[in-house]
């Protein structure tokens, strides 16, 4: 092989290489925003069979109006409570950032909701999330998440 071969074969190397690792990331990025939007739609149709199947066994969640992080199960069922007191009519996200390092992802975003208590009017809340989910052999799943209303 030629010096000018190996030249080649090198540069096309430094170009396509990082190319293909960006397409993987940049795919990854997509794939954990969808899991962030399918979960916040399942929360709004009262689905909470479906969050719970992308919430990671080892879940642990913080949002604002809880006194300390939550476990999946205790996650699960105060989500629960939550659909007899009211319910997200329509909701926004707003990604700001999501990095990918490997099996780990972090999104942080922020988010617009329309909220109706049972019995009350509908409430207009904003605030903001930052999830981490963990690639598994059936997709990303929550890890943990931090956020709620501002």
């Amino acid at each position: 092989m030629t010096l000018h071969t190996k030249l080649g074969i090198a540069v096309l190397l430094l170009i396509v290489v990082p190319a293909a690792l960006a397409q993987d990331t940049s795919d990854d990025e997509a794939n954990v925003l969808l899991v962030i939007e399918n979960v916040w739609d399942a929360d709004r149709k009262g689905d909470q069979d479906r969050v719970d199947d992308v919430l990671a066994d080892k879940f642990m969640g913080w949002t604002k109006g809880s006194p300390a992080p939550r476990s999946k199960n205790s996650t699960s069922a105060w989500a629960r409570f939550g659909e007899q007191v009211g319910r997200i009519e329509r909701y926004e996200l707003y990604p700001l950032s999501i990095t990918v390092e490997g099996d780990v992802a972090v999104a942080h975003y922020l988010y617009s909701i329309a909220y109706k208590p049972k019995g009350g009017d509908v409430e207009m809340r904003n605030g903001r999330y930052t999830d981490v989910l963990v690639r598994t052999e059936n997709g990303w799943k929550f890890i943990a998440w931090h956020g709620g209303d501002d």
